[in-house]
């Protein structure tokens, strides 16, 4: 299960004689780098998808031209036969376009859906580094003030 903002967040690491366990703190951004990848990834693979719509797009527009084709032979035939062609090939004409235009709005929706995932997912990787620096700093700041505040206490208890 990929990790959430709010599990990032709420992560607690057992404190060891001079802080935070250091194997334990880079054994978590591991899990976050690869849980981040991994959602690179499957935007990749969305991409690579919606790439296969693009061709299948393609097709349905070599299908509209090939039914043109057989549209223009079709009206050298005899008037009656003209006429059945024609109505069948302007229905499979309309069909076709009306596919590709729900197809091509799929694939639009689509990827600006997969737009936004990315760019949330930027912003959430933003908010992650930022609250993990600001708490390694406070961090660093409380550890500081603690070797001062024993380095104070030795130095009174000697003088």
């Amino acid at each position: 299960m990929p990790l959430t903002p709010l599990d990032i967040y709420n992560k607690e690491f057992k404190h060891g004689f001079r802080g935070y366990q250091e194997d334990e703190v880079n054994e978590f951004l591991d899990e976050v780098v690869r849980d981040y990848e991994a959602m690179l990834n499957e935007n990749a693979q969305l991409k690579e998808q919606l790439s296969g719509v693009a061709d299948r797009i393609e097709q349905y527009k070599k299908l509209e031209e090939t039914l043109k084709s057989a549209l223009v032979v079709a009206q050298t035939t005899a008037e009656d036969v003209k006429m059945a062609a024609r109505k069948e090939a302007e229905l499979i004409i309309r069909e076709a376009e009306q596919r590709a235009g729900q197809i091509v709005a799929a694939g639009e929706a689509r990827a600006h859906d997969l737009e936004e995932q990315a760019q949330s997912a930027r912003r959430e990787w933003d908010v992650f580094r930022a609250r993990l620096k600001s708490l390694l700093q406070s961090q660093m700041e409380l550890l500081d003030e603690g070797i001062e505040t024993v380095q104070a206490t030795a130095n009174s208890s000697l003088g």
